[in-house]
This record gives C-alpha cells, sequence and structure tokens, in this order.
C-alpha cells in the first residue's frame, strides 16, 4: 500500500542556498526507490519548505534514506540549519 509523507523543513536566514544544494542532490534519488515528489512548495519569506512524497511502502522510503548518494550529501543539509520534520499523512 502506497505511502504518503509530508516533510516539512524550518529554513534559517542564509540557510537557503545549502538547502537548495541538497534538495538538487537528493530528489533526483526519489525514482530509483519508487518514490514519487507530488508537490514542492516554499513560503513567500523562503524560511519554510514542503514537500508531499509518496513511495510504494515505509521500506522504499527506508532504503532512500539510507542511500549512499543521500548520505554523503547530508552536509548540505547540516549546513542549512534545516530543522526537518517527517509526517506519515493521508488523504481526509
Amino acid at each position: 500500500m502506497a505511502v504518503t509523507y509530508l516533510m516539512l523543513a524550518r529554513l534559517p536566514e542564509g540557510g537557503l542556498g545549502a538547502f537548495d544544494a541538497y534538495e538538487s542532490a537528493v530528489l533526483p534519488l526519489l525514482a530509483e526507490y519508487g518514490g514519487r515528489l507530488e508537490r514542492r512548495l516554499r513560503t513567500l519569506d523562503d524560511q519554510v519548505e514542503a514537500h508531499l512524497i509518496t513511495f510504494p511502502n515505509s521500506e522504499d522510503l527506508a532504503a532512500y534514506r539510507a542511500d549512499p548518494q543521500r548520505t554523503a550529501a547530508a552536509p548540505l543539509l547540516e549546513s542549512s540549519g534545516a530543522a526537518v520534520e517527517l509526517l506519515a499523512v493521508r488523504d481526509i
């Protein structure tokens, strides 16, 4: 059964460039694990970004998160200072 996730990233002042570099490195990896970016939204002040991402199952998400290329890009995320929250969600 497909699982949809809401990812929220709160970006501090000055963190957008590193966060965008991280996203450019990791979002292309989604397809390798059956993931699909449904929506990517950002607030007008560039301080919060939201993604709706669907994976075939939670194991595919876990495999994506363990991908070596994603791990190699992690320092970009860390240097951005983003606080990231990942929530499994459903339509209501």
